[in-house]
């Protein structure tokens, strides 16, 4: 992987990771465009560039990390679920991310929901008799979190799956969005973990030691990749709350739909494309 990679796949990264359009599709389109060479080493620098994305989340809401102890144990409710299924699907969703016609299918079907989102769960306004939360409950954070879990199937997104169930617990758009990046920080850091542990297993079998787990330039990727993530994340999370409390889903239902569609058309003219 070149520097000139890295930073094409971290701005996609920072740009999707909490829009609700799939990051995963996203990264197998770029990737596929920039030439990234399948190894050990980029996909875990997928992952790991996550970490810059939840930095940004801490950057922008950092005076709401200052809150009660419930907003911690709200966290920890809503983030159990997909513990619990990603230990119990495990088998099931490494073989899901080998198939990029999942991640193409659940595109297509998930742009659809989205265009539909707003007509299922329209924002009142106080004058016209709606009281939407802005703070879920620690039943409605269960719930929230269980929704989470479909996002363990590769194309659905985690963003949307997150503010979907956000929506279904009558939260208003905003503190749906929020929620969901709030939740990000435990899921994300603990994928990121995992992997970095995994990766690590992987080369200590074959006799590497810790202080060999990374060459001076992927020791580089990774800083170049993270700082990059962080910044264009941290633009994507103030624009998007903005433009999705003003207008709405209807917009990314339909950019999804599109990329969807792309990705099977690919598919079809049996073009070679491989899950990073």
């Amino acid at each position: 992987m070149t520097y000139w990679q890295a930073l094409l796949l971290a701005i996609v990264e920072g740009i999707t990771e909490f829009l609700p359009v799939s990051s995963t599709g996203h990264m197998i389109i770029a990737a596929q465009l920039v030439g990234v060479a399948v190894t050990p080493f980029s996909k875990l620098f997928l992952v790991v560039i996550q970490f810059g994305a939840i930095l940004s989340v801490l950057a922008v809401y950092w005076k709401r990390f200052f809150q009660s102890i419930d907003f911690y144990l709200k966290l920890l409710v809503a983030f159990i679920p997909i513990v619990v299924a990603g230990l119990l699907l495990k088998k099931y969703v490494d073989a899901l991310l080998e198939s990029v016609t999942t991640v193409a299918v659940m595109l297509l079907l998930g742009g659809i929901v989205l265009v539909f989102i707003d007509r299922l769960f329209p924002q009142e306004s106080p004058q016209q008799g709606g009281h939407p939360v802005t703070t879920p409950s620690f039943k409605e954070a269960f719930i929230i979190g269980l929704f989470q879990c479909i996002a363990l199937v590769p194309g659905v997104s985690r963003s949307a799956a997150t503010i979907i169930g956000g929506l279904s617990q009558k939260l208003t758009r905003r503190a749906a969005a929020e929620f969901a990046f709030f939740l990000a920080m435990p899921t994300m850091g603990a994928a990121t973990a995992k992997d970095l542990y995994d990766y690590y297993k992987e080369l200590h079998a074959q006799g590497t030691s810790l202080g060999q787990l990374f060459s001076g330039q992927e020791v580089g990727l990774l800083v170049l990749g993270n700082v990059v993530a962080f910044v264009v994340a941290l633009l994507a999370i103030r624009l998007f709350v903005g433009f999705v409390t003003k207008y709405g889903f209807r917009a990314f239902g339909i950019y999804r739909i599109i990329v969807g569609g792309l990705l099977l058309l690919l598919l079809g003219l049996h073009v070679n494309l491989q899950l990073v």
